[in-house]
């Protein structure tokens, strides 16, 4: 794989800090929905890239358009420690139900399955993420698991991130809750801002 240039993410961690007021020392998670990647930035550099699949009806945040919001948000809840890969939750329970992992190029499930680890966003943004028909929390905007791997590096979601689920169980130990996570669709170069161009 191709690495794109990472000059970009530096100014949108820094935005993303002073936004929300904080330095703590936590990841900064950056999902591009242009790329279809979630960077995770920590001590002060890029430590991991991994392919993601974003809305497959495009960026949106109005509640009711199974679209991806972009803008700051945070990771306000976390469920699934421990559970077996592919487990299938639903309202954030463990079903017990272990889902068939789909890996062929396109291959589709009978349903939207959220799988393995939930960690759920709430958004910062007043007028943009937070508050009524458009809030991301409410609208349940999770980073999670899927069991339709296949179709990882392309627009598929529901309004979700997807991850692979070894990927996601890799990374879930390291994002506590407050960890902060920027979703956009490509950045304002000279400005480092968050929001998109």
């Amino acid at each position: 794989m191709t690495l794109p240039s990472l000059q970009w993410i530096e100014p949108v961690v820094e935005a993303a800090r002073a936004q929300a007021g904080t330095a703590d020392g936590l990841p900064v998670v950056v999902v591009r929905v242009d790329q279809q990647r979630l960077y995770v930035w920590e001590d002060g550099k890029v430590t991991e890239i991994f392919d993601v699949s974003t809305s497959e009806r495009g960026i949106g945040n109005e509640n009711g358009t199974y679209k991806t919001p972009l803008g700051l948000h945070r990771i306000a809840e976390r469920f699934g420690d421990g559970a077996e890969r592919g487990t299938v939750f639903r309202a954030r329970a463990n079903t017990g139900e272990i889902a068939e992992i789909l890996t062929g190029e396109g291959e589709r499930s009978q349903r939207d399955n959220i799988t393995s680890r939930i960690l759920w966003l709430e958004g910062l943004e007043p007028g943009l993420n937070r508050g009524g028909s458009i809030d991301s929390y409410h609208r349940y905007i999770y980073i999670h698991g899927t069991d339709e791997e296949g179709r990882i590096g392309q627009p598929a979601s529901e309004g979700c991130v997807r991850m692979r689920n070894d990927e996601v169980i890799e990374l879930f130990p390291r994002l506590p809750v407050g960890t902060l996570v920027v979703i956009l669709n490509g950045p304002d170069y000279e400005t480092g801002r968050i929001l998109p161009v």
